[in-house]
């Protein structure tokens, strides 16, 4: 078994449609603005992928049931890029709100920065910190791993 790739179920599909490729930059596989479906290329054999809400809901027969609000995320979609600030830079200058600046996470092994999509799904950009950056637990950890 392997995962095919990630959909999203989505209420503005043209509005995602346009986060993911102009603000994020990601380039759409299939599907355009104005219809139901879109794949993004996140350079993996899977993708990222937008469908409309009450499309999926129809098929598995809960069109009669709301969508969760006001909770905490149950996932978050990750972004490892190779210059964390610059790609802040980018992603602000074409419009995207961050949640959260790039950030050290030593206990992690990453610098972070935390943003979301017109649906509100949680996006995190990342960067992996030098290893003399994690803090000391994590470098042991790492180092049990490589046994």
């Amino acid at each position: 078994m392997k995962i095919d790739g990630i959909r999203l179920l989505v209420n503005d599909f043209d509005k995602c449609f346009e986060f993911y490729s102009e603000t994020l930059g990601l380039t759409a596989s299939w599907g355009k603005k104005g219809e139901d479906y879109a794949s993004f290329d996140i350079g993996l054999p899977s993708c990222l992928s937008l469908f409309k809400s009450d499309l999926m809901a129809a098929s598995i027969g809960n069109s009669d049931k709301s969508l969760p609000s006001d909770s905490r995320e149950k996932f978050v979609i990750t972004l490892r890029v190779d210059d964390i600030h610059k790609t802040y830079k980018e992603f602000s200058d074409r419009g995207a709100v961050f949640l959260t600046e790039p950030t050290d996470m030593p206990g992690w092994g990453i610098t972070v920065a935390h943003l979301r999509d017109p649906e509100g799904n949680l996006i995190e950009i990342l960067t992996e910190l030098a290893m003399d950056k994690w803090d000391k637990d994590l470098q042991e950890a790492a180092k049990q791993q490589a046994e």
